[in-house]
C-alpha cells in the first residue's frame, strides 16, 4: 500500500504540464484574487460610513467613525480569517480540500452579500450587523487561503509548482487593486448621478443619501468573482496526492 501511494506522488511530480494545470491556477487565483478584495475594500469606504452614519451638523468637519468602530469593521474579518484558518485547515485534511472548498466558497458569497445588505440606518444597528457578518466572511476567507495554495500545490508537478503558487499568489495583488478600481468606478458613477455641494458650503447636503448605496455595492461586489468560479470549483476533482494519502 506505502508502494502505490509513492509511486502516485512520484507519477505526480514528473507529470507533464497540461490544461488542468491552468485551468487550477485560474480558480485557485480566484479564490486569492476574492479574499483579498473582500478583506481590503472595506478599509476604502470607512471614511463614507463615518459621514453617513456619524454626521454632526455641529461639527466643522465631516463625521468619522469612532475609533473602536473603526478598529472594529476594519480588524473583526481578520479575526475570523484567524479561527476559519484553524477550523478550515484541520476540516480540510479530514473530509477532503474539494469538498471543503465548497463550503468556504459558499459561505464567502453569502456574507459579502449579507455584508452589503447591512441592516436599519442607524449606526449602531449597521455597524453591528456590518461587523457580525465581516467576521464569518472571515471565516470563511480564512479556509479559502490555506485550501488555494494547498490545492495549488498538490496539483502541480515538482518542476513548476513553485512557479504555480507564485501565479496564484499574485492575485491577491491584483484583488487589493481591483478594489481600489471598483470604488473609484462606483463613486465616479454616484458622484455624476447625484452631484452634491462640498462640505463648507451646505454641511447637510454634502453627503447625499444615495451614498449609502455606494459602500453597500463595493462590499457586495465581492461575491461576483467567487459566484462566477463556483461551478468550476464544484467540477474539480479532489487532488490526487490527498486521494493517495
Amino acid at each position: 500500500m506505502a508502494e502505490q501511494q509513492l509511486g502516485v506522488l512520484k507519477a505526480m511530480d514528473v507529470a507533464k504540464t497540461q490544461l488542468y494545470h491552468f485551468t487550477a491556477i485560474v480558480i485557485a487565483g480566484m479564490g486569492f484574487f476574492t479574499d483579498a478584495y473582500d478583506l481590503f475594500c472595506v478599509s476604502l469606504v470607512t471614511k463614507l460610513l463615518g459621514r453617513l452614519y456619524y454626521f454632526n451638523p455641529d461639527s466643522a468637519k465631516p463625521g468619522t467613525l469612532p475609533p473602536h468602530v473603526a478598529a472594529a469593521v476594519n480588524g473583526v474579518a481578520l479575526c475570523g480569517t484567524l479561527a476559519g484558518q484553524l477550523f478550515f485547515g484541520w476540516l480540510g485534511d479530514k473530509l477532503g480540500r474539494k469538498k471543503v472548498y465548497g463550503i468556504t466558497l459558499i459561505m464567502m458569497i453569502v456574507c459579502s452579500v449579507a455584508s452589503g445588505l447591512s441592516f436599519g440606518n442607524k449606526a449602531k444597528g449597521v455597524m453591528t450587523t456590518l461587523c457580525f457578518f465581516r467576521f464569518w466572511l472571515g471565516f470563511g476567507i480564512g479556509g479559502d487561503y490555506p485550501l488555494s495554495a494547498t490545492i495549488m500545490s498538490e496539483y502541480a508537478n515538482k518542476k513548476t509548482r513553485g512557479a504555480f503558487i507564485a501565479a496564484v499568489f499574485a492575485m491577491q495583488g491584483v484583488g487589493i487593486l481591483a478594489g481600489g478600481f471598483v470604488a473609484l468606478a462606483v463613486s465616479s458613477i454616484f458622484d455624476k448621478q447625484f452631484p452634491a455641494p462640498i462640505y463648507s458650503v451646505n454641511r447637510a447636503l454634502s453627503t447625499p443619501p444615495q451614498a449609502d448605496y455606494i459602500w453597500r455595492i463595493i462590499v457586495m461586489f465581492g461575491a461576483l468573482p467567487a459566484a462566477l468560479t463556483y461551478y468550476w470549483r464544484m467540477k474539480m476533482p479532489e487532488t490526487a496526492r490527498y486521494t493517495a494519502l
